[in-house]
C-alpha cells in the first residue's frame, strides 16, 4: 500500500532531471548568442523546441506520480 508513494517519489525525479537539462540548454543558448548574435532567432527557436520536449518528460513523470498516488 505505501509502496505507491515510493513509486510516486521516484517518478518525480524526472522533474529534477528536466530542470537540470533546461538550465544547461539555456546556458548554452546564451553562450551561442553571445558568440554569434546574427543567428539569435534560429537559436531561440531551437531552444524553445528543446525546452518543450524536455518539459514534456517532466509532465509525464508528474502524471505518473499523480496516478500512482490517487488511482492505484
Amino acid at each position: 500500500m505505501n509502496l505507491k508513494f515510493v513509486g510516486a517519489g521516484i517518478s518525480t525525479i524526472s522533474c529534477a532531471g528536466s530542470g537540470i537539462g533546461q538550465g544547461f540548454a539555456a546556458g548554452k543558448a546564451v553562450e551561442a548568442v553571445a558568440r554569434n548574435p546574427e543567428v539569435e532567432s534560429k537559436i531561440r527557436t531551437q531552444f524553445i523546441i528543446g525546452a518543450a520536449i524536455a518539459e514534456s518528460g517532466a509532465i509525464y513523470g508528474l502524471v505518473v506520480s499523480l496516478i500512482l498516488i490517487f488511482v492505484a
